[in-house]
Parts: C-alpha cells; sequence; structure tokens
C-alpha cells in the first residue's frame, strides 16, 4: 500500500496554489522541478489552472483515481477533503494541516479519529495529519511544503530520513547535503494516525538504493514493524540510526503537545534500540555525524585505534578520549614499529601513537612513509589523524592523497581531525572523512565501531518458556509464598520455607530449618513488608521465635491486614543482593530488569534492561555496564561473585514472563543473593503481579487462606 505513496504513478493537489511560496503551490513546484514523470492533478475550484497546468474544481472530477493526494486546505477542509478523496478511490493521502491531536484539544483530536475511520472504511491510508510531507527524490515525488529544498538543491543518494517532525525530516537532510551526501527519502508522518513512522521505515528500507537510515522518533507506536524494519536493515547491512526525542519528563510533555505522542519509557526505548541494531543519538549533529564512514562501508572488526600527528601534546589527548569512548590504543607489530624508525627522527617515538614532530615540515615524504610503514600491520582496526596545525610550508595536498591511498588500499576506516579549513579541505576533496577536532574525530569512530559489533551482535532464539496457572483471586498481587511456589516449580533457585499459622508451627520450622530465620508476614496485601516493619531478620533462638511470631501477629492486627501466615525461612547470607525483575510493558512487552539490589534499590538506581529472549552472555554485557561491575570478578582478594547461575536465572526468567504476559504483568525478586563462585544464588523475596487480564477470579476462601489475625480479636 505504501509504494503509492513513495512511488505514485498519479498525484492530486487539493487546495492547489499558484503561488509557489504557499503550503498548496510549493508541492506542485517540487513535482515539476525535480523531474517527476507521473500525472499531476491541481484542484483549485476557483482557478481553470493553476502554474500552467489544468486545474479541476474537485476530485470527483480528476479522470482517474490519484495513487497519492496532498491535502493543502486547513482544518475542517481537510477533513472533507479525506471524505472527497476515499470516495474517489485515492490510495494514500499526505494531509498537511495541523490542528487536529496534537493540540490535547478533545474535540480535535475526535475529528482526528473520524478522518481516519472515513479513509480506512475505504481502504485509504493517511500520512498525517500535521504532516509536513513526503519527499522521493529518486522519483521525483516530492509531495512536501518544505522550504528547505529551495534553500539547498536536492540530489539524489543512499540516505533515507523518516522523522516524525517535519523540521527533523529537512535538518539532516541539510546538513548531509552541506557534506555533498545525496539523500533519496525525507519523510515526516506528523502525528502517525494512520500510518506510523514504523510502517514508513518498513517501506523504505527494502528500497535497494538506500544504505544509511536516519530517524527522529517522538513516541513508537509499533515496536514490532520497526523491529521487522531493523531485521531487514540488518540483513542488507543498512545502519540505522535514530533520535528518540523527550528522554526527559519536561521531553515528554514537548512531545506531546508536538506531535500528540504518548511517551515511551526511556530506558526500555534504549533496551529496544539495543536489541534491534540500532544506534541512538543524542542529537541532529550527532545524527548525520558519521553518515560519512557509513558510507564508505567500513565495517570495523575491532576497537583498535593508530593514531598519527605532528603534535604530542594531541597524541596524549587522544589517549584520554580513547578511554571515554571505549576504544583502545592498538599494540604495532615489532616490524612495523622497526620499519618506523627508519623513517622517523630518532627523538620520536616508534609506538602508538605516532609522533611526527616537527620534521614533517621539513620533509614532505614523512607523512606518506609512516602511512606505508602501517599499512601491513593487522594490529589496528581504525587510524586517526589529527594534524592541529599544518598551513605554509607543509605539503598537505600530498597527504592528503597518501590518507585516501592509504585507506582504499587497506579498507581500514581512516579519519582526519584538522582545525584549519583549508588543511581539512584538502583531505575532504580526496574523500578522506575530516572533522574540525580530534574529540569529535574519535566520538565517530567510536560510533561506527559500537554500532557495527550491535548490528551484528548474535541474537537469542526465542525458547518457549512454562506457561503456569496463578491461584484464584481478585488482588492485584500474589502472596509472597504463591510467588515462591510457581518460580520453584519452574526451576528457579528459591530459598526453602514454611508458611506458618500458630506459634507452635514456627518453632518446628525453625528447628527443621536449624540456624537463624528470617519471619516475615505472608499476604497478598503486602508487596512492601519491610515498609511496614513485618520483616524480623537473624532469629537464632527458639524462644525468639515465639516473641517475633506474636509481634508480626500484633502488627498485623494494629494495621487490620488479612494474612495467610507468617513464612518462615533460613537466614540467607551472601556476598551481594541483586534485584532480577520482569515486567511487561504495554509498548514494548516483556522487559527484564538487573542491577544491584536490596533496600536502595530505588535510591542508587543501578540497574540494566534487556528485552527478552536473551542469551546468558546478553545477561554478562548488561551487567558489565552498572557501576558495581568492578565488584563482580572480585576487589582486595575476594573472590569472584558466582554470576554465571545469575544469569541463567535472568534468562529463566525472561522466558516466564514471555510465556505468561497474559497473566503476569510483573515479577520482582529482591533481593536474590549471590555468593562466591561455586556457592550459587537464591531468590529470598518474590513478588508477582496479575495481568490485569487475570484479576477477574473467585477470591478463594479455603480455611488456610482465611487464616487472619482479625480472628484472634
Amino acid at each position: 500500500m505504501l509504494e503509492s505513496a513513495l512511488n505514485p504513478k498519479a498525484i492530486v493537489v487539493v487546495g492547489a496554489s499558484d503561488n509557489p511560496h504557499k503550503i498548496g503551490g510549493r508541492p506542485l513546484l517540487y513535482l515539476s522541478r525535480f523531474g517527476y514523470k507521473g500525472r499531476v492533478y491541481p484542484v483549485n475550484p476557483h482557478r481553470r489552472s493553476v502554474q500552467g497546468q489544468p486545474a479541476f474544481p474537485d476530485v470527483a472530477s480528476v479522470p482517474e483515481a490519484p495513487d497519492l493526494a496532498i491535502i493543502a486546505t486547513p482544518g475542517v477542509m481537510a477533513s472533507e477533503a479525506v471524505r472527497n478523496c476515499a470516495a474517489r478511490g485515492v490510495r494514500t493521502a499526505v494531509v498537511m494541516a495541523a490542528g487536529f491531536g496534537e493540540t490535547g484539544d478533545v474535540g480535535a483530536a475526535a475529528e482526528e479519529r473520524r478522518m481516519v475511520a472515513c479513509a480506512r472504511a475505504a481502504g485509504m491510508r493517511i500520512v498525517g495529519p500535521n504532516s509536513q510531507g513526503l519527499a522521493n527524490f529518486g522519483s521525483g515525488a516530492v509531495a512536501s511544503f518544505s522550504t528547505m529544498f529551495l534553500e539547498v538543491e536536492p540530489k539524489d543518494g543512499p540516505v533515507a530520513i523518516v522523522s516524525q517532525s517535519g523540521m527533523m525530516s529537512v535538518a539532516p537532510y541539510g546538513l548531509l547535503r552541506g557534506k555533498g551526501i545525496g539523500v533519496r527519502h525525507a519523510h515526516a508522518t506528523g502525528n502517525d494516525s494512520d500510518v506510523s513512522l514504523p510502517e514508513l521505515v518498513l517501506a523504505v528500507v527494502h528500497d535497494p538504493g538506500v544504505r544509511l537510515l536516519l530517524l527522529y522518533i517522538e513516541s513508537i507506536r509499533d515496536p514490532a514493524i520497526l523491529a521487522e524494519a531493523a531485521v531487514v536493515a540488518r540483513e542488507r547491512d543498512v545502519p540505522i540510526v535514530a533520535i528518540k526525542a523527550g528522554r526527559t519528563a519536561r521531553g515528554q510533555a514537548a512531545a506531546r503537545s508536538h506531535t500528540g505522542a504518548l511517551a515511551n519509557e526511556d530506558r526500555v526505548v534504549d533496551a529496544f534500540f539495543h536489541e534491534h541494531g540500532i544506534w541512538r543519538a543524542r542529537d541532529v549533529h550527532e545524527l548525520v555525524g558519521a553518515a560519512e564512514l557509513y558510507l564508505k562501508g567500513w565495517r570495523p572488526k575491532g576497537r583498535r585505534l593508530a593514531v598519527v600527528s605532528n603534535s604530542g601534546a594531541s597524541c596524549v589527548m587522544a589517549a584520554d578520549i580513547l578511554q571515554e569512548v571505549d576504544l583502545d590504543f592498538a599494540s604495532l607489530s615489532t616490524d612495523t614499529q622497526a620499519a618506523l624508525a627508519t623513517q622517523l627522527p630518532s627523538f620520536a617515538t616508534t609506538t602508538n601513537p605516532i609522533d611526527l614532530t616537527a620534521a614533517l615540515l621539513t620533509d614532505s615524504r614523512l607523512f606518506g612513509s609512516v602511512l606505508s610503514a602501517l599499512s601491513d600491520d593487522d594490529g589496528f582496526d581504525e587510524l586517526l589523524i589529527t594534524l592541529p596545525v599544518a598551513g605554509a610550508g607543509y605539503d598537505v595536498s600530498s597527504y592528503a592523497r597518501a590518507a585516501a591511498e592509504f585507506a582504499v588500499r587497506t579498507g581500514t576506516p581512516t579519519v582526519v581531525a584538522a582545525l584549519q579549513e583549508a588543511v581539512a579541505a584538502k583531505f575532504r576533496e580526496m574523500g578522506v572523512p575530516t572533522f574540525a577536532n580530534q574529540t569529535e574525530a574519535i566520538s565517530v569512530l567510536a560510533q561506527l565501531v559500537h554500532h557495527v559489533r550491535l548490528m551484528h551482535r548474535p541474537r537469542a532464539a526465542a525458547s518457549p518458556g512454562a506457561v503456569v496457572e496463578l491461584p484464584e483471586g481478585r488482588s492485584r498481587f500474589l502472596s509472597e509464598a504463591q510467588s515462591l511456589d510457581i518460580l520453584s516449580a519452574v526451576g528457579l533457585p528459591t530459598v526453602r520455607y514454611r508458611l506458618c499459622r500458630s506459634d507452635a508451627e514456627a518453632r518446628a520450622a525453625f528447628r527443621q530449618f536449624d540456624g537463624p530465620v528470617v519471619l516475615k508476614a505472608c499476604s497478598p496485601q503486602l508487596p512492601h513488608k519491610s515498609d511496614l516493619n513485618l520483616v524480623t531478620l537473624d532469629v537464632r533462638a527458639e524462644d525468639d521465635v515465639t516473641l517475633a511470631f506474636s509481634w508480626l501477629e500484633d502488627r498485623l492486627r494494629v494495621q487490620g491486614i488479612v494474612a495467610d501466615g507468617i513464612i518462615v525461612a533460613p537466614m540467607k547470607k551472601g556476598r551481594r543482593e541483586f534485584v532480577l525483575g520482569a515486567r511487561v510493558d504495554p509498548v514494548f512487552g516483556p522487559v527484564l530488569i538487573i542491577g544491584d539490589g536490596g533496600r536502595y534499590v530505588e535510591a542508587l538506581d543501578d540497574i540494566a534492561l534487556l528485552l527478552p529472549p536473551v542469551r546468558a552472555e546478553d545477561v554478562r554485557e548488561a551487567l558489565s555496564t552498572l557501576r558495581i561491575a568492578p565488584l563482580l570478578d572480585g576487589v582486595r582478594k575476594e573472590p569472584p561473585l558466582d554470576i554465571e547461575p545469575l544469569c541463567s536465572a535472568a534468562v529463566s526468567l525472561g522466558q516466564l514472563v514471555t510465556a505468561n504476559a497474559e497473566r503476569i504483568a510483573s515479577i520482582d525478586l529482591n533481593p536474590l543473593i549471590v555468593g562466591s563462585r561455586g556457592e550459587g544464588i537464591t531468590i529470598v523475596d518474590a513478588l508477582i503481579e496479575r495481568s490485569v487480564h487475570d484479576r477477574s477470579g473467585v477470591v478463594n476462601t479455603s480455611p488456610d487462606e482465611a487464616w487472619t489475625v482479625a480472628r484472634r480479636r
């Protein structure tokens, strides 16, 4: 269906204007200027011709059903135009008018829904409303009113831009054209009322001429379609770089007022992008910054960087930046160092980074000789050339030729940092990516390295988890005992426990466990027992069990809480408390959470998110991103933590929540005790939340569940 929007054979312009600087006139100008070969039908009831083309009084008078309609009329007239186009058999309509769902007005949003319903009933799709339009420079089908295409001459090329914002569909276009890079697609979906950004991305990524895809997103409504597009992109080796705006509460509020978007939780978006090989950019400059490197087809296999400079200070600063962006200094081979020693002055270093010193000024062949010596060394993956000063007296043209030849001969990603524009221009003329400072140059290289790794990262195959039956009940949460039983049944390592309804049972449990125990009130009404002082830790004597049991009963009675009983369990200690959890996001589906646990989990907020299915390797990688990561391998002669069973538990939890997404809303395991390597892990507290779909059962009123301190009054 979207082929009719991207490559239409006939276009009708409703609200066509003779003035090319009006919204209704700009698309007609562009279709004529940019080589559109299809048929164009201007609709204007007040003119017999528009911009030299015969005009029609209404859509019904157009001699055929066009593939695409450009609706350039305002407000209520736009809704009428949609109805007329749907009745005429138009396949796709671009609605440019604003004033609908993005305003927050209930009536305007309702009118938008009516517009979409009318179109769908007739089999027509809508792009917008509040859309700046679509632009395909490959076919000349430029159904847009953007001024940018008058300011910056279009050129067909390998880049596609899809955006929910009009401005962000053309700002990257302008920056890319300034770099001499052609753009094929520049599309703005506006309110995404019908055709969503992911749908358009999926259509565009199949274009064989597209080799780089840039996105601006304020809300992801159809993640499954975007995931499908990402699969196609990886298969075609097409990198996707995206800005997801609304990272903060203020940004999310601005997005809602801008396009009527619903905010997605930001860390879930990060996890989604990571899972699907999409690189997240922070701003428009970062969005386009690495475009030239991607388009050269460079796909580095590692992160080892070699640096060549005529400044020792630049070499030192490069070392600092490398650590910040997680790149490594390459170690040059002994043969390379020997070859460099024959070229460099005796006081220069032959190790990486390579300081050419001021000798570069007196020996113009030195630069090429050094690159020649490096060309046979396979111990590095990328090359940075940084020339902070290289003006009069330097043979910059020969340096640029040598750099270009090196990049072509070796296939090594090669970038230049040159502050002076005259110097940078020489390298750009030779096709070498050039940046004004080495911080940007190294950051762009790092983006390429890490993004390529992300795109080619092995992905877990879906593995079916066990389907579980939850106890009947209308309560939102299961009790801790019920939660532990379900987890234990699917093989997760839970603590042993007894649910006690009398002091005698509690004392027997203490004797059974033969050591310190913990006593906890157990009830579906108690998702956070610690907050209510309903947990007693490290009870070491049988008489103390009696005291703790009585105290918990009193606390429950005072607070009016009906309980299933008191849990008695062994007091487990380990090296570290972790949190492991899962929840079903309303947009993205199952999400795993893992990180530093215990009572301060919210305050310290040291967690990572993943989207199931996951492999143990994925969980280990997520753990390495935490602030506590240095502790995992042991510090100060401590043994390493037993991370492997933790990773296995995360994999199993992901399978469980995926298999039961209709029943379970969330699972919270905190704390999960991790011992030293070989000691294993133990889930000592668990909380399962029912899905809203599973909260309609009948309350179980068996004698055991009716145990309550209320009967003791």
